[in-house]
């Protein structure tokens, strides 16, 4: 089951990592149109930069010895993680908001409280989400495994 599972973990990360490739690319030409340009060019290189990040772990995926609950965890930390990224940084460019958290990319910018709030959770919680993920993910790949069991 642990296979089957980290197969079709593999091919969703590898897709979803593709569709948020593509949304960062098409978040590039909305930059014109964004009340602060520079977090709409942030929002694009974080569309595209956390696609290939889902894309690399899609692949590395089956290489990561972990009990089925904390690959679950990994898999639903590291989606959220990276869309929340693109999405909070693109409602930022078009709200014109986010300098409280942001200050290189908000410039002098801010937004009403609730968006500056939406954006500060979505950043506080996406932070915390790579950082499990990360955790997991080395304690994954952690120890002196047998070679034939990593080529499976």
């Amino acid at each position: 089951m642990d296979d089957v599972l980290k197969f079709h973990q593999s091919r969703k990360l590898i897709r979803y990592g593709l569709i948020l490739f593509l949304a960062g690319l098409i978040t590039g030409f909305l930059i014109p149109l964004m009340k602060n340009p520079r977090m709409g060019l942030s929002s694009h290189l974080e569309g595209t930069l956390n696609g290939i990040l889902l894309i690399v772990l899609g692949s590395v995926w089956i290489k990561f010895h972990l009990k089925e609950k904390l690959l679950k965890i990994a898999f639903i930390l590291a989606l959220f993680g990276t869309y929340t990224n693109w999405l909070t940084t693109l409602l930022a460019g078009f709200w014109g908001a986010g300098s409280a958290m942001m200050p290189f990319a908000g410039g002098n910018l801010s937004g009403e409280n609730w968006q500056e709030f939406i954006i500060k959770t979505g950043l506080i919680s996406l932070s915390v989400s790579m950082i499990a993920v990360c955790g997991i993910l080395i304690y994954g790949i952690r120890g002196n495994k047998n070679p034939e069991d990593l080529i499976k």
